[in-house]
C-alpha cells in the first residue's frame, strides 16, 4: 500500500492524483467485496487452507506485471546510507508502545481483570511511550518519521487526525458488519459476504467520485465535511440494528456509511500534501500511510475488546461456563450458534447484537471526532509542480548539468553530456537527456 501511494505521488501532480487514488481505492474495495464470499465459501466447506493457496497465483500475476511494466529511477546513494537514514529509534518506540497498548486492551476483562497489573501496566506504559514518541520526534530524533509540518501546520494536522479516525472506523465497519450478520442474523459466512455488498460497492464508487471532484473543483475541504457527515449518519443508523432487523435495514444502512468511508478514503490525503512546498514529500506521505495502518489495528482490537466484554456480561452464565476461560471466545461461538437450542440461541444472538451495537456507538463517537478535525482544515492551493529531488534525483542533475553548458551539435549526436565530450550517460538519466536532444 505504501509503495502504491509513493508511485502516485512521484508521477502525478496533486490535483490530478485523486482519480488515480480513486481507482486504487476502488480496486482495493472491489477485492474486499469479492474476497469475503470466496473466503466464506471455502471456510464453510472446511477447505480453509485454500484461503492461502488462492493468493499464490494472484501474487505471481502481480510479480510478472511489475517485472515488465514498472520501471523506476531511484537515487544512487549506497544501501548503507539508506539504512542509516531510517528512523530506527522512533519506529521501535512506536511499535513497542502500540503492541503494549493493544495487548492490554485484548487481555482486559478476558484473560485478566481490567484493574489488574497485567492490564494496567502495559496500557499505561504503552500510552506513555506513544506520547514520548511524538515528543522525541519533535525535539530529539534525527531523520524523524513524523514530518515537522505535522506540528506547525493546522491543515496538515487535521489531515493526519482525520486519517487516524477514518482508519479506526473504516476497518471496524468492514470487520464487524460480517460478525453482526453471522452472529445476530444467523447467516453463513458466504451469505454474510454477499450481504456486505452494500458497504463494499459504495466505497469504491465514491472513492473514484471524490478523486474526480478534487481534480475538477480543485478543492478538498467540502469533501472531508461531507464524508464525515455521511459516516456519522451511517454509524448512527447502525446503532438501531438488532437480531430481528430486516434486510432492508442492515443492507440499506450500509449505503450512507459506505458513501462516507469511500469519500474519506481519498479526501484526507489532500489537506496533508497541499500546504507542503512540493506535493510529494516523502516523509509526509510515508507517515500518512503509517497513520492509516496504525489506526486500522486499533479499530480491529478495540472492537474485539468491546464485543468480548459485552458477551462476557450478556451471555447466560450456564453457557459461559462451557466456554474456554481466560481466552477470547467471541469468534469461536459464531459457527456454533445455528446448532444451539432455543431459548439459548436467541439469547446469544441478542448478546452479539448488543456487543456490535456498542461497537457502532463507539465508532459513532470516533466519527464525530473525525468531523471535528475539519474545523482545523483550511483550503490550500494544490500545486501542480513536481518535486524532482525525490525519487528522480538523477533526472534533476541531468537537466541542471545540460542547461548550464553550451550544447554542441556533435555532443547531441553522440548522446553525451556537453562537457564530457561524448561520454555515455548514466542509466537513470538517458530518457531525460533524449528529451533534451529533441527540444534542441
Amino acid at each position: 500500500m505504501s509503495v502504491t501511494d509513493i508511485i502516485f505521488a512521484d508521477m502525478v501532480p496533486l490535483p490530478e492524483r485523486g482519480k488515480f487514488q480513486g481507482i486504487a481505492a476502488a480496486t482495493w474495495a472491489l477485492a474486499s467485496a469479492v474476497g469475503p464470499p470466496i473466503g466464506g465459501a471455502l471456510a464453510s466447506t472446511g477447505k480453509w487452507r485454500w484461503l492461502f493457496f488462492i493468493n499464490l497465483p494472484l501474487c505471481a500475476v502481480a510479480t510478472v506485471f511489475i517485472c515488465f511494466f514498472f520501471h523506476s529511477h531511484v537515487p544512487t546513494s549506497s544501501f548503507k546510507s539508506k539504512l542509516l537514514s531510517m528512523d530506527w529509534s522512533g519506529n521501535a518506540l512506536i511499535i513497542l508502545s502500540t503492541v503494549l497498548v493493544l495487548l492490554g486492551l485484548t487481555w482486559g476483562g478476558i484473560r485478566f481483570p481490567w484493574a489488574s497489573p497485567q492490564v494496567l501496566v502495559p496500557v499505561i506504559i504503552g500510552v506513555l511511550g506513544i506520547v514520548l514518541f511524538f515528543v522525541a520526534e519533535r525535539l530529539w530524533l534525527k531523520g524523524p518519521t513524523i514530518p515537522d509540518v505535522f506540528f506547525t501546520n493546522r491543515t496538515v494536522l487535521s489531515g493526519y487526525l482525520g486519517t487516524f479516525f477514518h482508519g479506526v472506523v473504516s476497518l471496524s465497519a468492514i470487520y464487524y458488519v460480517p460478525v453482526y450478520l453471522q452472529a445476530s442474523k444467523d447467516v453463513s459466512a458466504l451469505h454474510a459476504g454477499i450481504d456486505s455488498f452494500g458497504l463494499s460497492f459504495t466505497i469504491p464508487a465514491f472513492a473514484i467520485f471524490t478523486g474526480l471532484s478534487v481534480e475538477i473543483f480543485n478543492k478538498y475541504r467540502p469533501q472531508n465535511y461531507i464524508g464525515w457527515m455521511f459516516t456519522v449518519l451511517g454509524f448512527g443508523l447502525f446503532t438501531m440494528l438488532g437480531p430481528k432487523s430486516p434486510a432492508k435495514m442492515y443492507i440499506g444502512f450500509q449505503i450512507p456509511l459506505g458513501i462516507g468511508l469511500g469519500i474519506l478514503w481519498i479526501s484526507t490525503q489532500f489537506p496533508i500534501l497541499a500546504p507542503l512546498p512540493f506535493s510529494n514529500s516523502a516523509y509526509a506521505l510515508a507517515f500518512w500511510v503509517f497513520v492509516r495502518n496504525f489506526a486500522n489495528s486499533w479499530g480491529v482490537v478495540a472492537g474485539g475488546a468491546i464485543l468480548q466484554n459485552v458477551l462476557a456480561h450478556r451471555l447466560p452464565q450456564s453457557y459461559l461456563v462451557t466456554l474456554p476461560r481466560a481466552r477470547e471466545f467471541a469468534y469461536a461461538i459464531i459457527p456454533q450458534i445455528r446448532r444451539l437450542p432455543e431459548p439459548l440461541k436467541g439469547q446469544v444472538r441478542e448478546a452479539f447484537a448488543d456487543g456490535t451495537r456498542l461497537v457502532w456507538w463507539v465508532m459513532f463517537g470516533m466519527s464525530v471526532a473525525g468531523l471535528a478535525t475539519c474545523l482545523l482544515m483550511r483550503e490550500e492551493e494544490m500545486k501542480t509542480s513536481m518535486d524532482e529531488t525525490w525519487a528522480l534525483q538523477e533526472t534533476a542533475k541531468a537537466k541542471a548539468k545540460a542547461k548550464a553548458n553550451v550544447v554542441r551539435p556533435a555532443d547531441i549526436e553522440a548522446d553525451a553530456y556537453p562537457d564530457e565530450g561524448g561520454g555515455e550517460l548514466p542509466q537513470g538519466t538517458r530518457v531525460e537527456w533524449q528529451k533534451l536532444r529533441a527540444e534542441v
